[in-house]
């Protein structure tokens, strides 16, 4: 009787590539953020004493959102009037603060069927700074504001400011008719953070490229960023950020900053998180956090505040440690 030849095996080495490949591409990793809380006690509501910073290792893109405070329905009388009743100071320039003079202006840089975009320089700002701003093919500097207005039925809707000379942005989504032109709340930072007296960013210029809808930052110690600007509804205005390098761990890549005096006479008073894609909520007062690791954190209110009442919260997330 012939012998059957024995069927053959695999070797361990081929079984084990086999697996790998069965499995499918790995999963990267969520990559989270640290959150510090810099938040320092104020009396005064027109003061931005509170500061979020962000730092983590390796990331590369994120989104920016604000989006409408969850109690937006239940707003009867929105509260948007300045209050300088707990501050040194009445609405001008404020006293530590340098003086830099410049000739006002306003210019209209683009103004089409979708949007306007406007540049203004004040009459005096805290920094020298004259920042350079191409958008389109059309080129200045110098604004201390950069406003983007979305067309809605021929109306324009401011939802984006940017401020050229320190670096800082505010984000809106577009006010339900009964809010008239909406109001800002917490301001934010993007890029590599410093200290001149205040968190701020150095920007060396700007470009706003009008199809699709970005703006390209070049910083001033080098690297760069672009935000696209994803979305400008009802529900949220959200930018898509891509960083030309990994943030390092000990550099902030983004600081949260708006005003807190009491939890119902705040800008942002509660901070709610998820440490990973798949973690449940947390939620905690601003007072109550320290130092957190997230992969979405959101900065708003639970309660009424008498203090710009409808402003928007922040949210960060998406955080990715690749350009797309």
């Amino acid at each position: 009787m012939p012998l059957h030849p024995a069927p053959r095996t695999a070797s361990l080495p081929t079984l084990f590539i086999a697996a790998l490949l069965s499995a499918g591409p790995a999963l990267a990793a969520p990559v989270a953020a640290t959150i510090e809380n810099g938040t320092t006690p104020t009396a005064c509501a027109e003061e931005d004493n509170v500061s979020m910073v962000l730092r983590g290792e390796g990331i590369r893109h994120m989104r920016i959102e604000a989006l409408q405070p969850d109690y937006l329905q239940k707003i009867g009388n929105d509260v948007t009037a300045p209050d300088f009743s707990g501050c040194n100071f009445d609405g001008g320039a404020h006293p530590t603060d340098p003086a830099h003079r410049f000739r006002k202006r306003t210019v209209v840089l683009l103004d089409n069927a979708e949007w306007r975009i406007v540049g203004m320089t004040l009459p005096t700002f805290w920094r020298p700074q004259r920042v350079p701003v191409q958008v389109g093919a059309r080129s200045d500097r110098g604004f201390h504001l950069l406003q983007v207005f979305k067309k809605e039925n021929g109306k324009a809707l401011e939802a984006i400011v940017l401020y050229p000379s320190d670096g800082y942005w505010r984000l809106k989504p577009l006010p339900e008719a009964r809010f008239g032109d909406g109001v800002y709340g917490s301001s934010f930072l993007l890029g590599p953070v410093e200290q001149a007296g205040r968190p701020v960013v150095n920007i060396a210029s700007i470009r706003v490229v009008p199809k699709p809808l970005a703006i390209h930052l070049r910083f001033t110690n080098g690297g760069s960023a672009v935000a696209r600007v994803d979305e400008i509804s009802r529900k949220r205005t959200a930018l898509d950020v891509t960083l030309s390098r990994p943030t390092a761990g000990a550099q902030p890549f983004a600081v949260l900053r708006s005003m807190y005096v009491a939890p119902d006479n705040a800008d942002m008073s509660e901070v709610r998180w998820q440490e990973s894609p798949n973690a449940a909520s947390q939620a905690s007062t601003l007072p109550e956090v320290k130092t957190i690791n997230a992969t979405q954190v959101r900065f708003g209110r639970s309660l009424f505040s008498r203090h710009n009442t409808s402003a928007p919260d922040i949210e960060f997330s998406g955080f990715d440690d690749e350009a797309r």
